[in-house]
């Protein structure tokens, strides 16, 4: 086993992901009704232990990861912090947001020689935490989903966003997996990559669509096309035997993204009417972030 290619790419995958688990779990409670205390409190255990997780991460990947994670935007974004302290004061719900000024200073392993080797234990008890935490999240999601969509439980999140945070939380355990049992991350072809991400970019337009107000039309009108134009990618690709649509996809992700960034920026400074908190304003911005440097690498 590479030991430094263990640590890096650990510490790498929890920097995206552990924030990403950790607002799915934000999220899940800010839609909760008092009707639902019970799993209100289950969501804010599973924020606190990504939160924690998150913290470990940062703590460990000073001088450690590569400087294309730090510039890609997918760990921080220059709207992170003010949608963070936005979307703590809309819902009284609290966010370590230290981890965010942490994750600003953290610097890459260009800054001097990597000596990521003596971390290994650590990220091998890191790996095996998130392994464990996103056990239960995926059943809490599950069981969520379940209840709604059995008519037990309302929540203002759509039936749509808590199947599309359980293919997350799975890809990222995937992901952990491989790492505990192959030392390595094995890459997914780029169709299954692009299978994957250009759905997740559709349901994003979707989302962004279901949550404008409907004043916002000319936003109405260019969610819906995205959110066209990604089924469209995405039924090219399941359909591909070992073809992809690369080229494609990246230019839809660029523009997404673009559309994202300035929804973000919009929502951020009360520019744009909607029912979107800034934060998964920010998260999916991060997500397209993520996207394209995957179909660059």
């Amino acid at each position: 086993m590479d030991k430094e290619n263990y640590i890096v790419k650990s510490l790498e995958l929890h920097l995206f992901f552990g924030r990403i688990m950790k607002e799915h779990s934000f999220f899940l409670k800010a839609g909760f009704t008092p009707a639902n205390a019970g799993f209100s409190q289950k969501a804010a255990y599973y924020q606190r232990e990504f939160e924690n997780l998150l913290s470990q991460t940062v703590a460990l990947s000073d001088r450690t990861v590569s400087a294309d994670i730090l510039r890609s935007g997918e760990v921080l974004t220059e709207f992170t912090a003010t949608a963070e302290n936005q979307s703590e004061a809309f819902t009284a719900i609290p966010i370590n947001k230290s981890i965010t000024q942490r994750t600003l200073r953290l610097r890459s392993s260009e800054s001097e020689c990597r000596t990521a080797s003596g971390k290994y234990n650590a990220v091998k008890r890191l790996n095996q935490r998130a392994i464990k935490l996103l056990d239960g999240l995926i059943a809490f999601k599950e069981s969520i989903l379940k209840n709604v969509m059995n008519c037990k439980m309302f929540t203002m999140n759509y039936p749509l966003l808590i199947d599309h945070i359980i293919r997350e939380a799975k890809l990222y355990r995937e992901y952990v997996s491989k790492l505990e049992c192959d030392g390595e991350l094995s890459d997914k072809s780029m169709k299954d990559t692009e299978c994957f991400w250009n759905r997740i970019m559709m349901e994003h337009a979707l989302f962004i669509r279901g949550l404008l107000d409907p004043t916002e039309t000319e936003l109405f009108h260019t969610a819906d096309n995205f959110a066209k134009e990604f089924a469209r990618l995405q039924e090219c690709c399941l359909n591909a035997h070992s073809r992809t649509m690369t080229a494609d996809s990246l230019e839809q992700a660029v523009a997404i993204r673009e559309f994202k960034r300035a929804g973000t920026q919009g929502i951020t400074t009360c520019k744009i009417r909607s029912v979107i908190l800034p934060l998964l304003a920010d998260h999916v911005l991060r997500e397209a972030n993520h996207y394209i440097r995957l179909l660059k690498c």
